[in-house]
């Protein structure tokens, strides 16, 4: 419908701004001026190191002086290699049994500090004190805990198991590790569904209660499926970052007993100072396409959860 404003000589029409007559906004030189100094950081200290290291992956480098180019023989030889294929089986399996015990322990600890208890804002400080310790030092403490306490409670109750070192035997040794790792990661787990909870509206669990749905039920119809996409954000980080593990396994086994529970950083850092530069860092270029999936695929999930 044609206005009596519109109509009259001399009006001018006031079109509304579209996308294309709406010019882009200048960008100040002085955001180029203050990005400028970590993008020379970034590409000196990560893109160019990473753009030297996969090239020197085709060669038969040692780590310094002269090298030839070999192709991809030392990617076909980690195929081949059982050292290779024992490492990335401990790692993989570590890390799906940790990301698993974090994540139930955090949820399961994040619904009880969110539900009416006393001293709950205390309690979530002292769950959350792990996550500031160093790794190592944990590590050490737990090495001196499983070394020498646990054999003596073993001795002193009577349970043969516990009497030697669980870190000295092959086949329970990744045990002390899932622990020790879980006790470390879960504080972070938690602060995120701890968020994730308290995101969800009260009316909700009070309809629900209305209804007279139990407690657990009300954990399985409604707090489960409102904080899925936390749960998917903390399996894909959690799985990404103990693919990493090291300085725990470093100061719990040092990789043993003999390489029972070497992680593929460990093997990595390994060649590097024994000679194997060049096979190693062919490793670390297919270890790095792995993390470089997994963060594709944790942007992919994360863009589907975007309504939570």
């Amino acid at each position: 419908m044609v206005t009596a404003a519109a109509t009259r000589p001399g009006s001018r029409d006031v079109a509304a701004p579209t996308p294309l007559r709406m010019r882009r906004a200048k960008v100040p030189r002085t955001f180029y001026l203050f990005l400028l100094p970590t993008l020379v950081l970034f590409t000196l200290a990560i893109t160019l190191p990473a753009v030297m290291g996969i090239t020197l992956s085709f060669t038969d480098s040692v780590g310094f002086g002269e090298f030839q180019f070999t192709g991809l023989t030392n990617y076909i030889a980690l195929f081949s290699d059982p050292a290779i294929r024992s490492s990335y089986l401990f790692t993989i399996g570590f890390a799906l049994v940790t990301v698993l015990v974090v994540n139930l322990v955090a949820f399961l600890l994040a619904v009880g500090l969110t539900a009416k208890i006393r001293a709950k804002i205390a309690l979530r400080a002292v769950f959350v004190l792990p996550m500031v310790i160093s790794g190592i030092v944990i590590a050490y403490v737990f090495n001196f805990l499983f070394s020498n306490s646990l054999p003596q409670l073993g001795q002193a109750v009577g349970i043969s198991a516990l009497e030697q070192s669980l870190l000295a035997n092959p086949d329970l040794a990744w045990i002390t590790i899932v622990i020790v790792t879980a006790w470390q990661a879960i504080p972070s787990a938690l602060l995120i569904y701890i968020a994730g909870i308290l995101s969800i509206p009260g009316e909700v669990y009070e309809a629900a209660s209305m209804d007279g749905a139990t407690a657990a039920r009300r954990l399985v119809s409604i707090t489960l499926p409102l904080v899925a996409g936390y749960v998917v954000i903390n399996l894909v980080i959690g799985f990404k970052n103990f693919l990493n593990a090291y300085d725990i396994i470093v100061g719990l086994t040092n990789g043993g007993p003999g390489t029972a529970t070497r992680s593929v950083a460990m093997t990595i850092f390994s060649g590097f100072t024994g000679g194997d530069y060049a096979y190693q860092m062919a490793n670390a270029t297919i270890f790095f396409l792995i993390a470089v999936v997994l963060a594709v695929i944790q942007l992919r999930l994360n863009r589907g959860r975007s309504a939570f």
